[in-house]
């Protein structure tokens, strides 16, 4: 388990109400000054998690995987993202929470995770940096099970427009989440992405940032539809290679171009010769424009 010796761990009794914080996160963020310099020294934790398994057939049917005996290599994320969500609505968090783009993803997952274990959970943030459009941020997760982790997940998040500490900017803004090589042979799937899928993906993760719920709210922050959640594609990506990925795996993800809603999209997946599959979502009308470029494997 990492935990920092300058950290302060902060439990929590349950699981955070999202809404709420989105709120007072919003109202925040209309209001002059008021915001941290520095990334808060604050680790969230929660103890004795279990799995419900209504919410994870849920997440199954919208991200398209089956619901078997292990948890589907990004579900972990469900469990983690409303710990971020409370420290990034944090009255010392720097960046503003309403607007926040998801721009990188590493999931390291150790070894198969059954859905009826109960786990440990923990969020912090580090490496707040400039970035050549704004300012980014990572976002830490780490989930145990008798002590021993068995998932853990960097979350690259971009404000736009926004300052970081001097320094030099993060390369292409993904640190050390370098883009996997890009897959450019035929689809394997075609994707019709509809228009209320942020929607639903929000019903079942509680990411109700506005950038992904209707147009209007998205114009107000700078995109001209809703976009879809870079969590959502890269879910339903791997759930296309699922059965064909170990247990034990690390999955990159840097989110490219948003999924304007609604999209058409094509899916291309190849298989390297280690055994690690490649994959790269791309627009269906434009083959060089590219949503998503990932890599899963051992």
């Amino acid at each position: 388990m990492t935990v920092a010796e300058d950290r302060k761990v902060t439990e929590l009794p349950g699981p955070p109400s999202l809404g709420r914080y989105y709120a007072s996160a919003a109202a925040r963020a209309a209001l002059p000054g008021g915001a941290g310099r520095s990334l808060p020294a604050t680790e969230l934790v929660r103890r004795g998690v279990t799995v419900e398994q209504g919410h994870l057939a849920d997440y199954a049917r919208v991200c398209g995987f089956r619901v078997g005996d292990a948890l589907p290599v990004t579900y972990p994320h469900m469990l983690t993202f409303p710990l971020q969500v409370a420290l990034m609505a944090g009255r010392s968090f720097p960046l503003p929470l309403p607007g926040l783009v998801h721009i990188a993803n590493r999931i390291t997952v150790h070894r198969a995770i059954a859905p009826t274990e109960t786990l440990e959970v923990r969020v912090w943030a580090e490496r707040y940096t400039r970035h050549p459009k704004g300012a980014q941020v990572d976002l830490i997760g780490e989930v145990s099970a008798d002590g021993e982790t068995v998932w853990e997940g960097r979350s690259t998040y971009l404000a736009r427009g926004a300052t970081a500490p001097d320094g030099p900017a993060g390369g292409d803004g993904t640190a050390d989440i370098a883009e996997p090589p890009v897959p450019t042979g035929p689809a394997n799937a075609l994707w019709r992405v509809p228009g209320d899928i942020g929607r639903r993906y929000a019903a079942v993760s509680g990411d109700v940032n506005p950038i992904h719920l209707h147009p209007l709210t998205a114009k107000a922050m700078g995109f001209p539809r809703a976009i879809a959640h870079g969590m959502w594609t890269a879910a339903h990506a791997a759930a296309a290679l699922e059965g064909r990925v170990p247990d034990a795996c690390t999955y990159d993800v840097v989110f490219r171009k948003p999924v304007l809603l609604p999209a058409t999209a094509e899916l291309v997946t190849e298989q390297a010769a280690g055994g690690a599959w490649g994959m790269a979502l791309r627009s269906a009308e434009d083959a060089h424009k590219l949503h998503l470029v990932g890599r899963i494997g051992g």
